[in-house]
């Protein structure tokens, strides 16, 4: 079987002795913050005091050997991560990482402040065991994502994340909702800045629909609207006084059928060609006319347009908010 990248990289030296001193430096990191997260409780009187009933002899080894030297011993492990930081540096210029030498401590900042021995900036060495953990992800050797500690997190990142992008978004759209309302000339403003500009692409659009849409109509009701014609014919002819009158004459009768017959037949070729008129230039130009007359219409503004547009677009956000609101997390988890 042929190796992949990641088992060649892993199989030469220098990827071995990275990979070895990447290890170390996790399990150093890993150390230091146990022992910071152990010191900052220690700090804690009750808790102090619970530990030195429970097990004074540790209690007293852990204030002379530890505590009374805890920067000290700090220091000997930020020794260690500037020396991590240094190498890193070292290799990222020879292998040219980056564009100029001096980006490494740019892009690896946390690992630059986490080497501070303050307070404040050791808690930032939890990054660089995040970051040596992406690279032996990247390398093969763990599968992060099968952890149920990775999926624990990641369950609630995104929790998180999804609560607060709807929180900011439903706030974002009812700052929207109150500047409508306090708008007097949105009417005025969509037809001036957002339909006017538009005008020939819209006319054009819905023109070309209005004429698709009669064609399509027609051909789909072609037979109905043959049947409705002779209908409206036949009815109106045996309304009319004058064609009764025929019909007592002789061969009345027969005279009204034929006249029934062609006078259908006469509309249905009308309407048949009146629809084939609309594919016609100068049909295309008429309906385009009447669409510009009414884009012109609708683009004017007035009061009742004003209240009416202020109220669809409240609307619509409202909708807009309850869609957000919903909780697709428990959806998804439930």
């Amino acid at each position: 079987m042929t190796p992949t990248k990641s088992q060649r990289q892993r199989s030469s030296p220098g990827e071995r002795l990275k990979l070895g001193w990447d290890v170390l430096v996790i399990v150093l990191v890993i150390a230091n913050l146990a022992l910071l997260l152990f010191d900052s409780l220690y700090l804690v009187t009750p808790l102090r005091e619970a530990f030195a009933s429970l097990a004074p002899q540790l209690q007293r080894l852990y204030q002379q050997n530890v505590r009374e030297h805890f920067f000290a011993i700090d220091l000997a492990f930020v020794s260690i991560f500037v020396l991590d930081v240094l190498l890193g540096w070292i290799v990222a210029i020879a292998e040219r990482r980056y564009h100029r030498w001096f980006f490494y401590p740019f892009v690896h900042w946390y690992d630059v402040l986490g080497c501070i021995p303050l307070a404040g900036f050791r808690w930032l060495r939890v990054l660089r065991v995040v970051a040596l953990l992406h690279r032996l992800q990247r390398l093969g050797l763990i599968e992060v994502r099968r952890w149920y500690l990775f999926g624990v997190v990641h369950k609630y990142y995104n929790i998180l994340l999804e609560e607060l992008s709807d929180r900011v978004a439903v706030r974002l759209i009812g700052s929207v909702q109150d500047e409508i309302r306090r708008s007097n000339t949105l009417s005025q403003r969509l037809s001036d800045e957002v339909l006017a500009p538009r005008k020939e692409q819209l006319v054009d659009e819905i023109a070309q629909r209005l004429e698709a849409g009669l064609n399509d109509i027609y051909t789909d009701n072609r037979a109905l609207i043959a049947r409705y014609i002779s209908a409206l014919v036949g009815r109106t002819l045996q309304e009319s006084p004058e064609i009764q009158r025929l019909q007592r004459l002789p061969m009345g009768r027969q005279l009204s059928e034929a006249m029934d017959q062609t006078l259908s037949d006469l509309a249905g070729r009308l309407i048949h060609e009146a629809v084939g008129g609309l594919r016609s230039p100068e049909f295309s130009q008429l309906l385009r006319r009447a669409t510009d007359s009414g884009m012109d219409i609708l683009m004017v503004a007035d009061t009742r347009s004003e209240r009416i547009t202020e109220q669809v677009l409240i609307e619509t956000l409202e909708l807009l908010k309850e869609q957000i609101a919903t909780k697709r997390w428990q959806q998804r988890y439930d």
